[in-house]
């Protein structure tokens, strides 16, 4: 096994068990704050299972798990695992950036809720980036991939559209149509896909960097 790989496999465990700390312990999270406000748990899991981060950051903890499981078939074999892996890199990656520059300053998490948000908007993603440099990326990406993996944050802006307007609530404000309206809550979403798109040609931009000589598409 070439270094580069053994390194990407030591870094890919270890984003694993980091991610599912961060899911887990933001699951534990959400149905006590559900809980405290006199809430049942399905409702906790509605609102957790609401925010892209968290649903991110469950795409890295599965997908980086699956590997050590010896899983080698299904959706993930089909579609390629660089190419999957790509798509979770450039969401995992947006995820870090809108907290970082759109969401750090509105709100101050405390104890337990500062850790679970530092590992899901800043470990995760930084060990994410880590790994997909490390990868050799042997499999071939086609320049049309980043097209595709926007299909990935238009199913979730799609669902919590959907989902607001039957529980009159929005995970994000920049997406919140009760405060800002569906007009400037859509040009904002189509702000976050730009962006994605520009991000994924970012993440294709390194597999190509780091494929090994000879092999370029």
């Amino acid at each position: 096994m070439p270094p580069a790989t053994r390194a990407s496999e030591r870094v890919r465990i270890a984003v694993a068990i980091i991610a599912w700390c961060g899911v887990l312990l933001q699951l534990w999270l959400s149905l006590k704050i559900a809980a405290g406000n006199g809430k049942t748990w399905p409702t906790g899991l509605v609102a957790y299972f609401g925010f892209f981060t968290v649903i991110t950051n469950w795409f890295v903890a599965v997908l980086f798990t699956l590997p050590s499981l010896g899983w080698k078939s299904g959706l993930v074999a089909w579609l390629g695992r660089h190419s999957v892996a790509g798509c979770a890199t450039t969401a995992i990656l947006l995820v870090g950036l809108v907290y970082h520059f759109l969401l750090r300053e509105l709100w101050n998490p405390q104890g337990a809720q500062w850790l679970a948000y530092g590992i899901m908007h800043y470990v995760v993603p930084a060990g994410v980036l880590i790994w997909w440099w490390l990868e050799s990326h042997e499999t071939a990406l086609q320049w049309s991939m980043p097209l595709r993996w926007c299909s990935y944050p238009f199913i979730y802006l799609g669902y919590v559209m959907v989902r607001g307007e039957f529980t009159d609530s929005y995970p994000y404000p920049f997406i919140n149509v009760n405060d800002i309206g569906l007009s400037r809550a859509l040009l904002n979403a189509a702000g976050l896909i730009a962006v994605f798109l520009v991000l994924g040609f970012g993440v294709y931009g390194i597999a190509r960097l780091r494929k090994p000589r000879g092999e370029q598409a």
